[in-house]
Order: structure tokens, then sequence, then C-alpha cells
């Protein structure tokens, strides 16, 4: 059966908001448990674990990194085999076993194997986030019929109010979870994040009559396989300027294992959802029938593909520059949990009362309240002042957010870099470039900007980046989607990793290490503007990029479609 002859069967659950509302408490839970042990692991790597501070910082990267590239698995899995219900459920109770070892592991673990036993069990938390992340946004937005124009209008909105719901749960692990950690006990703060995912579990089995689910469809990759292949062994066929104006109404099938040919004559089959595009034009070939393949009663899907596979692969392909040119942005976000938070330890903390301290991590809360703010403000001011002056529905197309997003990615970075040279020059001043303990004397409040700054980059990035992935790809592959979104954080976290290790490389050479434990003679602000000059480079290729980009079309016209016919073939496969 046709991949979206599947996915487009009647549903038993009732769906809409109210299935969503239980799925986005399981992922308001898991985004706190997150938060509550990616915000403050830092800390615990330098002040418990004792290790040094560019050392922490590429485990913490390393560590995000993994727990962003796993879901590349978890949604093939579930598109392919297990589907995204099963996934949830399963993944769910691997990230509790994850949490339930961490707080073992910090509070009755022997010191000498706190640190073995503590590293195995944040990757079992990964593995958890594998299946977790790509599923659980794709299976709320399911819940929602694009047949239905009430649905389709409250679809249009889900993606900003699901972000709303995550950072929700973000921002109050970072308030609460990382003072309690650090003011009470790291036992007790990650003992909250294991008892909110278990209840977040019972929530969301308390909905399963209501859930609209979606059967795996097989393997994606091997459609996309299928296309290239089929693409490969026709690439000597010729096709002529009347086949080439007419291969809008390319070949496509009802049925991709049941297709048989007749003498020339044109037949008449089911419309395709996916109109034909210009994009990857050496792809068409797959779908063009040869004599071969007319004189063969049942078709080789590794010969001939259908028009809407073809399309398929095509937006795939599509969406492959856009995930490179948001690496830069993950590398700079990246430095939230890291060396914005080293920053914050050396300045004056104090609030209230001198013996009060704000932990470093919690700072990581402005992001969130700008996130909160900046999407009611999105939704409610923005898009329909925009609308007013574009014309588009949602204001400003997908890729034009991104694009602001990115902007502010660099600003973000030349923000932090005059803070940081400003913190310097006062360490400088009072005599503590030498003292990398003391505290000097600039408040922390300095840092609040370049937070806000990459709040609301993310509000335009990552919310943007979630949409296009969803939106652009196959409905077949939507868990594969989102884990590709994700895995840009992940891979950004890696190149975040190994920027700092060649930045200590090349700066130890030249006689002085810009990254060093002593923060005050690290150089940081000048780590900040490297950032900042290879995001200006990375936002001119995004442009680039994003000009040439085709949004997915669906095709509505009639079922009468002409055929492609091969007029001349030289060789054989």
């Amino acid at each position: 059966m046709d991949t979206n002859t599947q996915l487009n069967k009647p549903s038993k659950g009732r769906g809409g908001w109210k299935s969503a509302i239980f799925i986005i408490f399981v992922e308001v839970a898991e985004r706190f448990a997150y938060y509550g042990v990616a915000g403050n692991l830092f800390m615990y790597l330098t002040k418990v674990l004792g290790q040094p501070t560019a050392t922490a910082a590429k485990n913490v990267n390393t560590w995000q990194g993994v727990s962003a590239i796993f879901p590349v698995v978890g949604g093939f899995l579930a598109d392919s085999y297990l589907g995204r219900f099963k996934t949830i459920i399963f993944s769910s109770i691997i990230y509790l076993i994850g949490l339930v070892l961490l707080t073992i592991a910090v509070s009755v673990v022997p010191s000498h194997l706190r640190q073995t036993v503590f590293f195995i069990a944040l990757y079992i938390v990964c593995i958890g986030e594998g299946g977790h992340k790509p599923c659980v946004q794709t299976f709320a937005a399911d819940q929602f019929d694009e047949n239905l124009p009430q649905e389709k209008v409250a679809k249009s909105s889900f993606f900003n109010w699901w972000y709303v719901g995550i950072v929700f749960g973000a921002t109050t692990a970072v308030l609460v979870v990382i003072y309690v950690e650090d003011s009470v006990g790291w036992n007790v703060g990650f003992g909250m994040l294991t008892v909110a995912v278990a209840v977040a579990l019972i929530v969301f089995l308390i909905g399963i009559r209501t859930y609209r689910r979606q059967a795996p469809v097989g393997s994606p990759f091997t459609r996309v396989a299928q296309v290239v292949v089929a693409a490969l062994r026709k690439r000597r066929l010729v096709i002529t300027d009347h086949q080439s104006s007419t291969r809008g109404r390319g070949i496509y099938y009802q049925d991709d294992d049941e297709d048989e040919y007749d003498d020339g004559a044109p037949t008449v089959l089911h419309h395709t959802t996916l109109a034909p595009t210009t994009q990857f034009r050496f792809l068409d070939k797959a779908m063009i029938i040869d004599n071969k393949d007319r004189s063969s009663e049942k078709r080789n899907p590794w010969r001939l593909c259908s028009l809407n596979q073809v399309e398929e692969v095509k937006l795939v392909l599509q969406l492959i520059p856009i995930w490179f040119s948001c690496l830069m942005f993950a590398v700079t976000i990246a430095q939230l949990g890291t060396y914005f938070t080293k920053q914050g330890t050396t300045m004056n903390r104090n609030i209230i009362t001198p013996k009060f301290q704000i932990p470093a991590a919690s700072f990581q809360v402005f992001v969130g309240l700008t996130i909160l703010t900046s999407v009611l403000l999105y939704e409610r001011a923005l898009v329909p002042m925009a609308r007013s002056i574009t014309g588009h529905r949602s204001g400003i197309t997908i890729l034009q957010r991104i694009g602001i997003g990115l902007v502010f990615s660099i600003l973000t970075m030349g923000v932090a870099g005059l803070v940081e040279s400003k913190r310097v020059k006062i360490a400088r001043e009072n005599g503590l470039l030498d003292m990398p303990k003391s505290v000097v004397p600039m408040s922390v409040w300095w840092l609040v900007p370049q937070y806000v700054l990459c709040g609301i980059s993310d509000v335009f990035t990552i919310v943007g980046l979630q949409e296009l992935f969803y939106d652009q790809m196959p409905a077949g592959m939507r868990s594969i989607g989102a884990a590709a979104y994700i895995s840009v954080t992940g891979v950004g976290s890696f190149l975040s990793s190994a920027l700092i290790s060649i930045v200590q490389g090349i700066s130890s050479r030249a006689g002085h290490e810009w990254l060093g434990d002593n923060i005050n003679r690290a150089n940081l602000e000048s780590f900040y503007w490297v950032l900042a000059g290879m995001s200006v480079v990375n936002l001119g290729f995004y442009v680039c990029v994003a000009k040439s980009f085709v949004y997915k079309k669906m095709e509505m016209g009639s079922s009468h479609d002409h055929l492609i016919k091969v007029v001349s073939s030289s060789g054989k496969d």
C-alpha cells in the first residue's frame, strides 16, 4: 500500500487538543528532567568530580551532542518498525531508569566508582532521549487532522505553544532544581527529576484511548535509496523538449506494488499528493517508463518509482543544506551551559542579602523567560503586523524566521565578547588576573543581555526548524524529520567541543592558552569573537541556500494525467 494512503487512514482516537494536552504534559516533564541535569552538569563536573574547565566543557558538549544525535536512531525505529506511541513508552521507561541510576550515583555510590556510574547513567538518559525527542512532538502534531479546517487552524499555532510548554519545563528546572542541587543536595535534585518523569508517564498512559496513531510504514531510507538507484540506472535516457514540458504530469501510482503497463496508450491513474517541482531534475528519470519497464508485468521499485516518491526524496535533499547552515547557531547556544556559566561564577551574584547568592547556572532562566515572553509577542503582535504587510498567513515565512534567529545568534556572541572584555578589564584594574577564584567586583546582571539575545535567537531559529522539518518532510518520515532538527544542536555541541580543542591547541603553541582554567587570562572574549565571525560567514551561506529553497506543494489537479515516455535510450543498465 502507498505510504500516503496508509498514513491517511481514519484513526480511532479523538485527536486534537484533547489528546495533545496529555502528550504536552509528558514533554514538559522530560524537558524539566533534561535541563535539571544539563543546566548544572558543568558545575557538577568541576566542583564535585574536580574536572578542569576545558575538560568539563568538552564533556558537557559531548553528552549534549550524543543526546541530540540518538534521536536519529529513535526516529528511524519509530517510522519504520515500532510506531511513535510504542517508541515513546519504551524510551520513557529507559529515561526513568537513567534518572534513577543518576540519583543513586550522586548519593550512595562510593567515591571511587561515582564518576563511572554517573557517566553510565548519563548515557542511559541519552538513549531515552533518543526515542523520546523525535516522537513526542511529532505524535502530538499528528493529533491534528489537516483535513478538518478547525484542526488545521489549531495546528498552525501548535508549534509555538508547544515550545512554550517545553520552555516552561526547562525554566522551572533552571529556577528550582539547580538551586536545590547547589543548596540542598544533588541527590534531592535528581530525585525530583525522577519523580517528575514517573508521574508524566502515568499521565501519558491515562490518555491512551484518545490518541490518533499512525502505523509504521517500513524503512523510509529504502524509498529514498530506490529513487537514487533508479535515477542512476536511467542516467542515459534522453528526454525531448515536449516531454520536459509535460514532466509536471508524470507517472505516479495508486499502489507501488501492483503496477502493470499497457502498450503505450495514456493511462488514467490516481492523482498524486505532491506537486512536481523543478528541483534535482536528474531524479525525475527514476519515474520514466522505458522499454524494459514496459515489458515487465510487475514494477521493479529499484528501476521505476512514482512521482510522489521522487518528490519525497527531493524534499529530503532540500533540507540537508538548511541543516548544515544552522550548525553554527547550535555552536553558539552550546556556550550557555559552559562558558556563560563559568563567567557567572566569577562575578558578584549576591541578591537581597550578602549571604544569598544566585547559582551561576540559574541565569539560564533568562533564556526561558525571554522565550516565553517572545512567543506571546510573536503570536499576538508580530504575526498580525507582518501579515498586514506581507499578506503571508504566518506573517513571515519559515525560512525568514530561521534567518532572523541566525542574526540574533551573531549578536549574542558579539555582546558576550563585549561583556567578557569589560569583566577582564575590571579584574585587571583590581589586580585579580591571577586570582581566578576571587569574585570580580562586577554585577552578574551584566550577563543578562547575552542570555536574552540567545532566547530571542531560540524563538526564531528553533521553532522555525521544528516547523520546517515537520512540514516539509514526507509524512512517513516526520519522526526522522524531528530527529534531524534536534541533531542540529547535537552536531553543534560536537563542533563546539572540537573548536575548544583546536583553539587550545593553536593558542598553546603560540605561547598563551586561550581557554585555560584561569578564566581571567583565558582570552574567552577572543573565542566569542571567533564564533561571531564564523556565524557571519555561515549566515551568508544560509541566505544562498534559502533563496533556492522551494516549499512543498500539494497536487490538487485531475487524476487524468499524462505519462512521460522515453524517446530514446542509449545502452543498458
